[in-house]
């Protein structure tokens, strides 16, 4: 059998450079290329065989921090519909556990992403190593153990031979629907310089098919009774919509029984705003509009989602006492929560068999045409008030978004993760195309917004991407904008500057908290020794201008609307500096979110708050 001499590091490469994945009959190349910073650990290894192998297509990207360039490897594979991939390769130790909370978000969300961390030396003949983890009790126990908990499949290469069994069992996780999230290779540094002779046959082209799973017969029927059973069914769509490319699919179903649709935040974006039955985000951040109808619902349809606490307002949203659920998922562990009825299937081949058995029982919902429009028009005139909200002290945050809103076209896509916006967006923004929203929100992830953002526009090159922020979260990540200029692949930072984590200071404020409490970007008040003092100034603007991007600070609305229009036209990454009032974002909307709140406290308003709150769960709160 013919062989071929490679080290460690080249065969894993060569191996990485001819997967494919194949889905509806369509082929794709699965791994787009690495991202990587470089180190001991990496540097002599992986990077040798990056600079020096001539046969290579893997497109090697820079990093400048080892938790954006994993977050941006995720963002493109969440915009990529999980068909296209990047592998991230750091050094040993510091470099490996910043990848940790990125590969935790990946996770979470059920996108794959590939982790190659550098590794101490197997032979262990120079420990400890410079940023070596030694435990006395267990020495094979080292930084990159921590990936453990994080990754879907884990692996320590130990002997060059090992990584024929190592990747295809990385390629299996990392090409399962159901089971896909961070993989992790650890990689140590002598052994990815070590030669080993490996069949040429495990380097051929390998084509890993994505089946769509279809409908078991008796499972539809079930599912099928159950709806022809109920008045008031609503559907609540997840990410599991867009990755099915169920769109034509969700809409028809709905069409055809008059069934309204709320969205999580990974399912926004499945069905443009103005479509009489997307009756817009639900839940916690949800709309007044899918709230109420979540309430009085006998059936919820659940399609895609793993149902968190904001899609189920921590099992208080659905009141009616009558209500079931029917849970269409590829995942059986999602399938049954909430006691769902499950139909294990792909969203759009069970939408297309269930309209089939519907169809031929002649169902409709028990919903007037007219009162779900009641509703959304309500809603309508809810969101065009804050659109339009004013004030003499500055930018109203819902004002902003309103504006952008209107000046963003079919083809702009936005991003976000943490902080108030997203619930802001959740309930306000109207997409106006399909697949031009992305969130993440199964991790809320601060720091993903920036380099998401570079890692959506990688995915796609031709459009306009947004990233809406908050100024916590930029202090916190923002590195990948340098990553954007070296590439040149243009990014628009819109920073909304409302003096800290707005978000969590309103939730302290929400359950007693008197001012909030370390959550604001305040200086220190020499007289109260308290961070209570006047807002830190920072200019954002400036940051960004000394990266080489064009930046601009505006502080009135006609000042934001030709900044937006200036940044479109731009050939460079931007940064618009939004002053907002803090503060400024929008409530919640007949719904419930628990939290845990003291139950002693020296501020009355403390206790006060926690017995309304366990009170409502009490009354609402279901046990499933």
């Amino acid at each position: 059998m013919k062989k071929l001499k490679l080290t460690m590091a080249q065969a894993l490469l060569k191996f990485l450079d001819n997967q494919y994945v194949e889905f509806d009959g369509k082929e794709y190349k699965f791994i787009k290329g690495i991202f990587g910073i470089f180190g001991h650990g990496n540097v002599l290894g992986i990077a040798e065989a990056l600079e020096n192998m001539k046969d290579l297509s893997l497109k090697f990207y820079q990093g400048h921090n080892e938790q954006g360039m994993v977050h941006a490897a995720t963002a493109y594979a969440k915009q990529k519909n999980r068909l296209e991939i990047f592998a991230c390769t750091s050094s040993i130790g510091p470099g490996a556990l910043n990848m940790v909370t990125a590969a935790a978000t990946a996770t979470v969300n059920k996108i794959p992403v590939l982790l190659l961390p550098g590794d101490i030396f197997a032979s262990r003949q120079p420990d400890p190593v410079l940023q070596q983890l030694e435990m006395p009790n267990n020495y094979k126990m080292v930084a990159n153990d921590a990936f453990k908990s994080v990754s879907k499949y884990w692996d320590r290469i130990e002997r060059p031979e090992q990584l024929m069994s190592a990747v295809i069992n990385a390629m299996r996780v990392l090409t399962d629907p159901v089971e896909t999230g961070a993989v992790t290779l650890a990689l140590p540094q002598d052994v990815q310089g070590e030669v080993y002779e490996y069949t040429y046959d495990f380097f051929r082209k390998r084509v890993w098919i994505i089946e769509r799973r279809t409908p078991n017969y008796e499972s539809l029927k079930k599912a099928a009774n159950l709806i022809s059973n109920k008045k008031k069914p609503l559907i609540i769509a997840g990410g599991g919509v867009h990755y099915s490319f169920a769109y034509d699919e969700l809409k028809e179903f709905a069409e055809t029984f008059n069934i309204p649709i709320g969205f999580t935040q990974a399912g926004k974006g499945a069905l443009v705003w103005d479509h009489p039955l997307n009756m817009g985000g639900i839940g916690t951040t949800g709309t007044l509009a899918a709230n109420k109808l979540a309430k009085e619902a006998d059936l919820i349809i659940a399609i895609g989602t793993r149902l968190m606490d904001f899609t189920t307002a921590s099992k208080t949203q659905f009141q009616n006492k009558n209500v079931e659920f029917l849970n269409i998922n590829i995942s059986r562990f999602d399938g049954i929560k909430l006691d769902s009825t499950l139909l294990l299937s792909d969203a759009k081949l069970a939408l297309k068999e269930l309209k089939k058995e519907l169809e031929k029982r002649e169902y409709k919902s028990g919903y007037t045409q007219k009162y779900i429009s009641s509703l959304k028009n309500k809603w309508n005139e809810e969101v065009n008030k804050l659109y339009s909200l004013n004030s003499k002290k500055g930018i109203v945050q819902t004002r902003a978004l309103g504006l952008i809103n209107e000046l963003f076209n079919e083809n702009d896509i936005i991003v976000g993760a943490a902080g108030s916006l997203p619930g802001d967006l959740h309930k306000l923004w109207r997409c106006k195309g399909i697949k031009t929203y992305h969130l993440e929100y199964g991790f809320s992830c601060m720091g993903y917004e920036v380099a998401g953002t570079y890692g959506v526009k990688l995915a796609e090159p031709k459009k306009e991407i947004w990233t809406m922020i908050s100024d916590g979260s930029y202090i916190m990540l923002h590195s990948e904008l340098v990553s954007s200029i070296q590439e040149g692949k243009k990014i628009n930072i819109i920073m909304f500057d409302n003096g800290g984590f707005q978000s969590i200071n309103s939730l302290q404020k929400g359950h007693g908290s008197e001012k909030g409490f370390g959550n604001e970007l305040r200086y220190r008040n020499s007289k109260t020794d308290k961070l209570d003092g006047e807002y830190m100034k920072i200019d954002f603007a400036k940051n960004a201008e000394s990266y080489g991007a064009k930046a601009f600070y505006v502080d009135t609305i006609e000042k934001l609307e030709d900044a937006l229009k200036k940044a479109r036209e731009s050939e460079i990454s931007t940064l618009i500096h939004i002053k907002i009032i803090p503060g400024t974002q929008s409530s919640g909307y007949e719904t419930f979110w628990r939290v845990g709140i003291a139950h002693h406290s020296q501020n009355p308003k403390v206790i006060e708050k926690q017995k309304d709150h366990d009170e409502y769960l009490q009354k609402y709160a279901k046990d499933y």
